[in-house]
C-alpha cells in the first residue's frame, strides 16, 4: 500500500510539473508575441533571410531564436541579460526590457522560446547549461 501511494504521489507530481510547464510555455509566448513578434517573426522564426548581415540601417537584425541561429550557444544568464539590456550595444536594435516585463514574464518567455528548439538543440544545450 505504502509503494502504491509513493507511487501515485510521484505520478501526480510529474502531472503537475507538466502542466505548469506548459502554462509558463503558454504565457511566454503571450509574453513574446506582445514583445518579440515584431523583430523575430512567428514562432520565432526571424524576418531575414540572413541576419548575420547588417541592415540598410547599419544594425544587425534580430536573429531568429527557435534554435536556428545564435541563441542556443549562450547560457540562461547571457540570454536574460541580453533581454535586461537589449542588443544595442553589440550592434543590433534591440531595445532593453529589464523594466518593461517581469523576472516571470522574462522566464516564461525564455521557457517559450526554448520549447521552439529542436529536440538535437535541447539535448546539446541541457548538456552545456543544465
Amino acid at each position: 500500500m505504502r509503494l502504491l501511494c509513493i507511487s501515485l504521489l510521484l505520478l501526480l507530481s510529474a502531472c503537475s510539473s507538466d502542466e505548469s510547464d506548459n502554462t509558463d510555455i503558454a504565457i511566454g509566448k503571450d509574453v513574446f508575441e506582445a514583445n518579440c513578434v515584431v523583430c523575430h517573426g512567428q514562432e520565432a522564426r526571424g524576418l531575414v533571410s540572413n541576419w548575420k548581415v547588417k541592415g540598410a540601417d547599419g544594425k544587425y537584425p534580430a536573429p531568429p531564436l527557435n534554435g536556428t541561429a545564435h541563441a542556443w550557444h549562450h547560457s540562461p544568464a547571457q540570454l536574460l541579460k541580453t533581454i535586461n539590456e537589449g542588443g544595442i550595444k553589440m550592434g543590433g536594435q534591440m531595445p532593453a526590457f529589464e523594466k518593461a516585463l517581469t523576472g516571470d514574464e522574462k522566464q516564461a518567455a525564455l521557457d517559450y522560446i526554448f520549447s521552439l528548439w529542436p529536440s538535437e538543440i535541447k539535448t546539446k544545450y541541457d548538456k552545456r547549461y543544465k
